[in-house]
């Protein structure tokens, strides 16, 4: 089992290591991780983000994406504006310009030696976010995932696991071994799974009030998935016990002014990245035995990584009682 933590190439994360490889690798010896799981915002840098740490890439997502990959122009135009809008979020104005987003991210990832990229499941148009009503149902997403991923195969190389992560949102939720099973079973790639993300699966039940009543939601959830548990090759470890807000917010209306920080504001409340301290966790990665372990958090200084790396790995090593 390799310990990873996140990172990203952003300015915001550039600048938490100082733009130094020799901060980051200070970091990962400090903790004894194994590497990173990188997301390639802009084209990969070696001299900050050495190959030899990269061991996976979280490919790049769009939480809504349906209308575009559809065509429904009019509904993007209700969304965005403008056309000049619609490329500045896809990076294209047509799916196949898209998709070239796409191929130049997992080229990125070829070139970094990643093992594995991360793929998500999941669309909801920022209204929906708020009012939780949604257009697409899981089996619709997953069907569109299907094709867009097929489109992409060719350009993922056979010896990287392409590995599809939950959300809470319409999608890939693993509440359903049926639709779980359609995914795997029908992209062409011969090394598919799943990184399942603990936190967005404890956030599709809201009267979870413990780490523990997580703990236990996940193992039911995960031994629903019959033969398909197996499937699930990584992890993204951190907790969420967002319930209260979750039934408290929803149906809440759009905000009209800065509707990015709000709606970025909203998503954090509900997924909060925090580090598990209860020591039952490892009955979850007993379960699974993972080949990755990603410690994924939001976090806004180096000082406060460390903390919830250290926070959590000590819940990894820690005895039950």
């Amino acid at each position: 089992m390799l310990q990873l933590v996140n990172l990203s190439n952003d300015i915001s994360d550039l600048e938490l290591i100082h733009h130094s490889p020799e901060c980051l690798q200070a970091f990962l010896n400090h903790h004894h991780l194994d590497g990173i799981e990188m997301m390639f915002c802009n084209s990969w840098d070696p001299y900050v983000h050495k190959k030899q740490w990269v061991q996976g890439v979280h490919l790049r997502f769009w939480p809504s994406w349906m209308d575009f990959w559809r065509g429904n122009r009019e509904e993007l135009l209700r969304q965005f504006g403008s056309d000049e809008q619609i490329v500045a979020c896809y990076g294209a104005l047509t799916p196949e310009g898209w998709l070239d987003v796409y191929r130049k991210n997992i080229r990125d990832a070829q070139l970094a030696g990643a093992n594995y990229v991360v793929f998500h499941v999941s669309q909801a148009r920022i209204s929906e976010l708020f009012n939780w009503q949604f257009c697409y149902s899981d089996r619709e997403i997953i069907e569109a995932t299907i094709e867009v991923v097929n489109e992409l195969v060719r350009d993922i190389p056979h010896n990287m696991e392409l590995l599809f992560e939950n959300l809470w949102w319409p999608g890939l939720t693993l509440q359903s071994k049926e639709l779980t099973a359609l995914l795997l079973d029908h992209v062409k790639h011969p090394k598919v799974g799943i990184m399942l993300d603990i936190g967005h699966l404890m956030n599709t039940n809201p009267e979870l009030e413990t780490q523990e009543d997580g703990i236990e939601y996940i193992l039911e959830v995960i031994e629903n998935l019959g033969e398909y548990k197996s499937y699930i090759h990584g992890m993204h470890l951190h907790h969420s016990l967002s319930g209260k807000y979750i039934k408290q917010s929803r149906g809440i209306p759009m905000p009209q002014d800065n509707i990015m920080v709000e709606t970025m504001s909203h998503v954090l409340k509900i997924d909060e990245h925090l580090p598990f301290t209860s020591p039952a966790v490892k009955r979850i990665l007993n379960l699974i035995q993972p080949q990755y372990v990603v410690h994924e958090f939001m976090f806004a200084s180096i000082d406060d990584w460390s903390r919830k790396v250290s926070t959590q790995q000590q819940s990894l090593q820690c005895q039950e009682r």
